[in-house]
């Protein structure tokens, strides 16, 4: 699929609560992604990001409006199919690693395989990744910066169609948060997953092919980046 159609988000609107409480947080987002794009989603606190992620991620559903993948509405995909559209098709990194503590480093990265009927070569990964010398640490024997590429491992082994990445550097120092975006740009490079990144962050779109610019639960600006810029390269 190359005509720019390979996710799209039609006319999206997502409130929380009722009656005087209620809160409209996603006020009509419509944009496309191209397959293989790195895509972020930028903005302030507040402006819908997350919530706009995870109902890209099936985690959470739309008002009205749908998104589809590569031609598949989730709307009309009930309770199995989601789930088997989540294993097959998505591979998440939060802020925080969600480790399973008693687990070594190879072994975390394994529990995705298993999720998957087409994974990568887990050795050949945790070369990537930079952590084969660390492949049987436990969680608690890392920094940062490792939990969170272990936790991009976990995510990137199942060889997801769509990597969502929620604030993936939030709670790293300056220079762990370069090398962990150099990392997802190697990935994106080297396996050509789609990736939607969400993040405060504006010196991030500078290495994003597109940026999707939100505020107040409306797309902004929809940028395509002509003069993309290595994450090595960034400051902020």
């Amino acid at each position: 699929m190359s005509d720019g159609k390979f996710l799209n988000v039609s006319n999206v609107f997502k409130a929380f609560g009722e009656g005087e409480s209620r809160q409209e947080v996603l006020k009509g987002m419509d944009f496309s992604v191209a397959k293989g794009e790195f895509c972020v989603l930028l903005g302030p606190s507040g402006s819908g990001k997350s919530t706009l992620l995870n109902i890209i991620g099936g985690i959470d559903t739309a008002d009205d409006g749908y998104i589809s993948i590569n031609g598949d509405k989730l709307r009309d995909m009930d309770e199995k199919a989601l789930t088997q559209y989540r294993r097959k098709h998505l591979g998440y990194v939060f802020q925080l690693y969600n480790l399973i503590p008693n687990l070594t480093v190879k072994e975390n990265i394994e529990v995705g395989a298993y999720l998957s009927d087409n994974p990568l070569n887990i050795n050949d990964l945790l070369k990537t990744l930079g952590l084969y010398e660390h492949r049987h640490k436990l969680p608690n024997q890392l920094s940062g910066g490792q939990q969170q590429r272990t936790s991009i491992g976990r995510a990137i082994v199942k060889n997801p169609d769509i990597l969502l990445c929620d604030e993936p550097t939030g709670a790293l120092d300056y220079n762990t948060s370069k090398e962990i975006l150099k990392l997802i740009e190697d990935v994106n490079k080297k396996y050509g997953n789609t990736i939607i990144m969400v993040t405060h962050n504006e010196a991030i779109q500078h290495m994003a092919d597109h940026t999707i610019k939100l505020r107040d639960g409306k797309v902004r600006k929809n940028i395509l980046n002509e003069n993309k810029i290595s994450a090595e390269e960034l400051e902020w």
